[in-house]
């Protein structure tokens, strides 16, 4: 079989090399438009490249995932995390699992996946075409006619074909494959970082509070994790995952919202109280300064006081009932409002795209166009941080990769 693989990308690979391993008479040939393969592979988590996540099980897995989800648990029984971690190790990859059970690479350098995939690829004797852009796809019989950009490139023929071209910014850059008849879901941005204009909070750049719960104000969406304060606004994986949560809500509110922050990591404002008066009890002579509850870096503890309109000098025995009641307002409920989102651009994620309801998840094949097969994120499919979107992006790849 001739086989084409549209996009140089993590999944284009990894199909491409799942092929070969397992049908080494086919022919493959990897088409990438730009000049460099494996770009957001180098880029991935700092540069670092968190592969998958060591969660429980397929259960938990396909929670991470606001969109396509329930697709994919079906699909992970094909290929899950546990044999995305042997694939890699397997390959001569040593990883390491982290205490939040992101999976990264022993080495904690990109370039060990990119050389594992560029060796295996070269062992498997597969075909790699930079400057190659697809702009249209011809059903001929049961082939598939690619159509090139540019005059100097001729249309190919092939028996099967596999879209992993990646994430498009905007909805132009899939409409070759809307006309093929797949719906497309419009593509916003996911996985960004919040923007606070004019507020004292973002001289506090640097601070990273391990454990908080953040919140859109109105809304369900809520998540957990650790908080970084920026000289823009929040990031960090609590402010990424909430991101993720609330593309399209927060897309079509224009990035202005407020979001709500509990420093504290404790649902339960009875809870907090508690820690507060136990402290109190046993240290009503210490500053208040000089006594930091629930692990609030030092910086953050002051700026708090401040808000609440308490004095650092004042002593915890001193505080009060309306003093404890502003306290515990600042530590759970401290409001924010969002005026817009920065994206991380060259780890660049996108909520939307191929519209599952145009693919078999089965079998990752179209049902608008027999032979075309799609794998990765030109599928409206996409995971909170932490290594689920490369995750995803292994699994649609091996199911793709199938002969029948």
């Amino acid at each position: 079989m001739k086989i084409a693989i549209i996009g140089g990308g993590a999944a284009g690979f990894f199909a491409a090399i799942n092929i070969k391993e397992n049908h080494p008479e086919s022919d493959v040939v990897i088409f990438e438009k730009s000049q460099f393969l494996l770009s957001k592979v180098r880029v991935s988590g700092g540069g670092r490249c968190n592969l998958t996540n060591n969660c429980t099980g397929i259960k938990e897995l396909s929670t991470a995932y606001p969109r396509g989800g329930n697709a994919l648990k079906k699909a992970f029984r094909h290929f899950d995390h546990t044999d995305a971690i042997h694939w890699f190790e397997s390959r001569g990859v040593p990883l390491v699992t982290q205490e939040d059970n992101c999976v990264f690479p022993s080495s904690q350098n990109s370039q060990s996946i990119i050389d594992c995939f560029l060796e295996q690829a070269a062992k498997a004797n597969i075909k790699i075409e930079l400057g190659m852009g697809v702009k249209a796809i011809t059903p001929i019989g049961v082939q598939l006619q690619l159509d090139f950009v540019g005059t100097r490139n001729p249309v190919r023929i092939f028996d099967k074909v596999i879209v992993t071209t990646g994430g498009s910014p905007r909805k132009e850059g899939l409409r070759w494959l809307e006309k093929l008849g797949h719906h497309i879901e419009s593509p916003v941005p996911s996985l960004f970082s919040f923007k606070i204009a004019d507020d004292p909070i973002t001289e506090l750049m640097g601070i990273v509070v391990e454990k908080a719960l953040v919140s859109i104000q109105g809304t369900r969406l809520r998540s957990a994790g650790p908080l970084l304060v920026t000289h823009w606004g929040l990031s960090g994986p609590a402010i990424l995952t909430l991101s993720s949560l609330g593309a399209r809500w927060l897309n079509e509110r224009n990035y202005h919202c407020n979001i709500q922050v509990n420093w504290t990591n404790l649902r339960n404002q009875e809870d907090v109280l508690a820690q507060l008066n136990n402290i109190a009890n046993a240290h009503p002579k210490k500053l208040l300064a000089n006594l930091r509850p629930f692990s609030v870096p030092d910086r953050l503890w002051n700026y708090l006081l401040e808000k609440s309109g308490l004095s650092i000098n004042r002593k915890w025995g001193e505080i009060g009932k309306t003093g404890f009641n502003k306290l515990i307002n600042v530590l759970t409920n401290d409001v924010y409002a969002i005026t817009g989102q920065t994206q991380f651009r060259d780890e660049f994620v996108t909520c939307g795209g191929v519209s599952l309801d145009s693919i078999d998840i089965n079998t990752m094949q179209s049902k608008a166009c027999k032979n075309l097969y799609f794998a990765g994120e030109v599928m409206d499919i996409d995971g909170v941080t932490g290594g689920y979107n490369f995750q995803a992006a292994w699994t649609t790849a091996f199911i793709a990769a199938k002969l029948n």
